[in-house]
């Protein structure tokens, strides 16, 4: 049994083989109880193929893999009692109402908050009544986000929830979660939105080809990555690659200039930057997306191998 103190999930050099491609090649990831951790990387990273591990669904061929302190193979039944799974694509019992799937799952798992499954049923307006096989994917996904939030669990895994949800829904969705975060329920959240990672996650981890190539908190990936500078200068140099405190720096005719600064010299360029006279300055961290994208630069060879 773990304590509140173990991290919720972790794995360590984890390994999978699919004949001879290696979907996982060493993992290793930890995700602390009580908290919202995003999992990021492209289609043919290794995320759906960690989960499923995670999950019980395949047996890996190395390392270890620890789920809520137990052997995610080995104690899958018991393990699944305590967690709730919300995949990409949803799929339902054509001849269930929608409530129906709800409560089987429920009961599946560690039981339902009826509470709270009224009132998620009502935030994301599904009709409970209507069949399986009547759902839009979009509702087939409130479903089973409405049957994993109102359970009664310890750990919620995530895989692309929202996909097919509109907007509204989508803002509703960060909106909930939001809330199991300050209930302090551990959410292992794995999604191509990365404004919907960034408002959520306290970590990220990034997996490329089978291994985590960056993991902490947006500060810290933020702390390694340059900010962006846009400023209006009301007496710009005559040669902007004079102004070394920044990178790439650009100016066009309405004396608007553009660049990037490191993030331990960004004072320095606010301050390199007031003789000019400024008459607006605006300094951007980069985004989780930046972040993503600068690991994804230049993918070596089979970074899209089927997983």
């Amino acid at each position: 049994m773990s304590t509140t103190s173990d991290p919720a999930i972790r794995t360590d050099g984890l390994i999978k083989k699919f004949g001879s491609f290696r979907a996982l090649d060493g993992l290793d990831l930890q995700v602390r109880t009580g908290e919202v951790h995003g999992f990021l990387g492209p289609n043919g990273a290794g995320k759906s193929t960690t989960i499923r591990v995670l999950l019980g669904l395949l047996k890996a061929d190395g390392g270890r893999a620890e789920l809520l302190g137990s052997d995610p193979w080995g104690d899958v039944v018991a393990l699944h009692r305590r967690l709730a799974y919300v995949p990409g694509d949803v799929v339902l019992w054509p001849g269930l109402s929608g409530g129906e799937a709800i409560d089987l799952l429920g009961n599946l798992r560690g039981g339902l908050d009826e509470d709270r499954r009224a009132e998620l049923i009502d935030r994301f307006e599904l009709d409970p009544t209507k069949k399986g096989r009547q759902y839009s994917k979009g509702n087939r996904q409130k479903v089973a986000i409405v049957a994993a939030l109102a359970a009664d669990v310890e750990l919620l895994i995530l895989d692309e929830p929202t996909s097919g949800l509109d907007p509204l829904m989508e803002a509703v969705f960060q909106d909930e979660i939001a809330k199991e975060k300050t209930k302090g329920r551990t959410i292992l959240l794995s999604s191509h939105i990365m404004s919907e990672v960034e408002a959520l996650a306290d970590r990220v981890s990034i997996i490329r080809q089978g291994k985590i190539v960056q993991t902490g908190t947006l500060e810290d990936l933020r702390g390694q990555t340059r900010s962006t500078i846009h400023a209006v200068l009301e007496h710009p140099p005559t040669d902007v690659s004079s102004l070394d405190f920044l990178h790439e720096p650009t100016l066009d005719e309405h004396h608007r200039l553009a660049a990037t600064v490191d993030p331990d010299r960004i004072n320095e360029a606010m301050a390199g930057l007031v003789p000019y006279g400024m008459s607006s300055l605006t300094v951007e961290p980069a985004s989780l997306e930046e972040l993503f994208l600068r690991l994804y630069d230049d993918p070596p060879a089979g970074e899209d191998a089927a997983e």
